[in-house]
């Protein structure tokens, strides 16, 4: 009889400290999440991380667990049907600490492509743009023994900006200009109100991200839609002439700092999430991609939905004094 396998990862390591995380990246799955109505099923490319912390007295996590969870509540979905990506975390998060009763605290993440179906704002052509959706679900073993899990949400969305502070340059410039050429003051004037001046755009990156208990559910589209309001246009794969066109007025009439995408940001998340509780967490950035300059600009808030319910009615009130 054949004896049995060591179990090598099972053993007391030579240097005794705690993990705090130990697993596998980059495990690539499809992923089916259905839809009400009889909708037919989305089906996401999805990029997973998957870790558990280890204790000191532990040589090595068995990832084959890891793989195991995964893999079993994927094959369960097909029968049961997924609605919520982070759902899906959740449960996998669930299986680890009970493949892994050495560990307290499991960690699963995704990273999906889902494409959003938009129609251009003249033509109406329908066309279709990408965003990136992620979730992340991390489960906690309590001292009695329970599970206590929070999972997070998020997307990144794709939009563009227009520069306010080149804009106003340019009014300044086209107004002497026009004063130059005889135009009296209220021409100018209701010329200046009525076109939009040039000025330099940015493609930007709008990212939500919300931290809720697990018996919270946060509707996807709600974040994609908000980003999306919040920067001077949308972006679109096809554009004809007078989309075109639309688009870039759009724009320019809505001219935005990096710093004022992340405040629109915040102000329709607490609008648009009234039903979250105070302790949610709230991580909101905007990178735009600069055509005047080779960096970056990055703005960002991370706060609790209660810290920022508080400082918006804070803000209200002194614009209703002022």
């Amino acid at each position: 009889m054949a004896l049995p396998l060591p179990d090598v990862q099972a053993g007391s390591p030579d240097i005794k400290i705690n993990l705090t995380r130990v697993g596998v990246t980059g495990v690539k799955k499809l992923v089916e999440v259905a839809r009400a109505g009889g909708k037919r099923p989305v089906v996401l490319i999805s990029d997973f991380h998957i870790f558990v912390d280890l204790p000191s007295n532990i040589k090595g996590a068995n990832l084959s667990r890891n793989f195991e969870a995964m893999y079993e509540v994927l094959e369960e979905a097909i029968n049961t049907p997924i609605y919520e990506v982070e759902e899906l975390c959740s449960e996998v998060a669930k299986r680890l600490l009970e493949r892994h009763d050495y560990a307290s605290i499991a960690e699963i993440g995704m990273r999906s492509v889902y494409m959003l179906k938009r129609r251009t704002p003249v033509m109406k052509i329908q066309c279709q743009e990408p965003a990136i959706i992620f979730a992340e679900a991390r489960a906690f073993r309590n001292p009695d023994g329970g599970v206590r899990i929070r999972k997070q949400i998020g997307a990144e969305v794709a939009g563009m900006t227009a520069c306010p502070c080149a804009q106003e340059l340019m009014r300044d410039n086209v107004a002497e200009e026009l004063t130059k050429m005889g135009i009296t003051k209220e021409e100018r004037d209701a010329f200046l109100n009525t076109v939009p001046m040039a000025t330099h755009n940015q493609r930007g990156r709008g990212i939500i991200s919300i931290e809720v208990e697990d018996d919270i559910i946060v509707p996807m589209e709600r974040i994609i839609g908000i980003i999306e309001r919040s920067m001077s246009a949308k972006t679109y794969e096809i554009l004809k002439r007078p989309d075109e066109a639309e688009v870039v007025k759009m724009a320019h009439k809505k001219t935005m700092f990096v710093e004022d995408c992340v405040r629109e940001m915040a102000k329709r998340v607490v609008e648009k999430f009234a039903e979250l509780p105070d302790d949610s967490i709230i991580e909101i950035k905007q990178i735009n991609e600069e055509s005047i300059h080779q960096h970056d600009a990055v703005a960002e808030r991370i706060a609790t939905m209660g810290d920022l319910r508080s400082e918006l009615k804070e803000s209200d009130n002194t614009n209703k004094k002022v």
